[in-house]
Formats: structure tokens, sequence, C-alpha cells
């Protein structure tokens, strides 16, 4: 903007490696982009950048960065810009903006990144192209039931719950259709080593975990597994 009106608008695509960004960045990275294409206005003038990232109004004091802020800054110091906290609900037309169907890079930021988490909490492993694309795969263990399966009938514990099911003097357990043992929706883990074993290194080593926090790594298991252990 100069003086009070609208210079200019610009918008774009999130480039592949851009999806993996976390917040900071992205919202750092939208700045950046603004300051390389309206270079030739902004290059050797005062300026102010608002923003509805509060934490980049400190970005020049911060003691910990990573190598592509460190990078940004750089450039940042070329240009003669303050940054400049605005809350986001009083910006109302940067969020009409970011709202249209054409879709401004924070917009779709904003809906590719909560479709990712989605995605990501349904154990799908995601691709983004060049194009800006996002690919899902989404990988079913078929054999892990099966081996579950087999494997309740060796467990002396899990069998006579089974039979206790059966009785109906079990509550929360349920014989399911496929004849498998489960503890309300969770599946019920015999006591196999190597079965449980898999199951944890799986939940810590999965590419879309990205190393979780062992509390974190612990609830995702709950959600889907049971064993008597387990609290």
């Amino acid at each position: 903007m100069q003086h009070g009106k609208v210079v200019a608008y610009a918008s774009r695509q999130l480039k592949s490696y851009e999806g993996n960004y976390p917040t900071h960045d992205l919202e750092l990275a939208i700045v950046i982009f603004a300051l390389k294409i309206w270079r030739h206005f902004l290059f050797g003038k005062t300026c102010e950048i608002f923003i509805d990232h509060k934490s980049l109004k400190y970005l020049f004091s911060q003691k910990e960065l990573n190598m592509r802020q460190r990078r940004w800054i750089e450039l940042l110091k070329n240009y003669d810009c303050f940054i400049q906290y605005h809350i986001r609900k009083v910006n109302v037309v940067a969020n009409a903006l970011s709202r249209k169907s054409v879709g401004s890079l924070v917009a779709i930021k904003g809906c590719q990144r909560r479709s990712v988490e989605d995605l990501r909490s349904l154990h799908v492993h995601i691709r983004f192209l060049e194009s800006g694309a996002l690919v899902a795969n989404f990988r079913v263990q078929l054999n892990l039931v099966g081996r579950i399966k087999a494997l309740q009938k060796n467990d002396l514990k899990l069998v006579q719950l089974m039979e206790k099911v059966k009785k109906d003097s079990k509550p929360n357990f349920v014989l399911s259709d496929d004849g498998i043992l489960r503890f309300r929706t969770r599946l019920c883990v015999p006591n196999d080593g190597d079965l449980r074993r898999e199951l944890l290194e799986e939940a810590h080593c999965s590419r879309l975990a990205i190393h979780p926090r062992g509390t974190k790594m612990y609830k995702d298991l709950r959600q889907n597994y049971w064993w008597s252990s387990m609290k």
C-alpha cells in the first residue's frame, strides 16, 4: 500500500518442499516472496511489513535460527523495512482475500497443512509434487491383522478372555465378525515380543511420525492397540 491505497496484489501456490515448513517459516516465506517480486518498488525505500504472526516481529533479536531463517535475514537486511504485528481478526481485507477460492499463498498454506495433518493421522504417506499438487498413498498392512488374529489363539490369557466374551461375562471386550478379540475398538495384541516390538518400532520410526515424544507415541499406539500392561 502507498498513501493508504493498494498498489498491487500477489499470490502463488506452495512449492513442493514448502509443504514441510513449520508455520513460522511459512509466514516468513510470504514476507520474502513479497520483497522479491516488489523489489523494484521497495529497494532503497523505507517500508513497513504488517504480519499476523507475532513472533516474526522479534525475528532479528532471536538467537536460535535455522539455516533457512539466517539466509532470509541476510536478504531482509538489504531492505529498509520494519515488521509490524497486525492482529488477524482486525485485518479484514487480508482475511477475506486469503479465503478466495483461487487461493493466495496464505489460504493454500492453511488448507494444505490441515489436509496433511488429517491424512497423517490416518498413517497416509504424502508427497508434494513440483506443480504444488499433493499425492497421498495409503499403505494397508493386511498381514498385521492376520498375524494378530493367529497369535491371539496362542495367548492363554486372550483365549480365556475370548471364552468369557462368548459368555457375556467380560464387558468392553468383543469378538468382531472376523474372529478377532478387541478391547472396545482396539485390537488386543498377544504377548508376543516380536510383534509388540514391531508395533513400537513402527510408531517410533515411521516417516510420518517424525520422531514423536514418548507420550504422543504411546497415545497413538493406545488408539489402535491394547495389551494387558497398557495403562
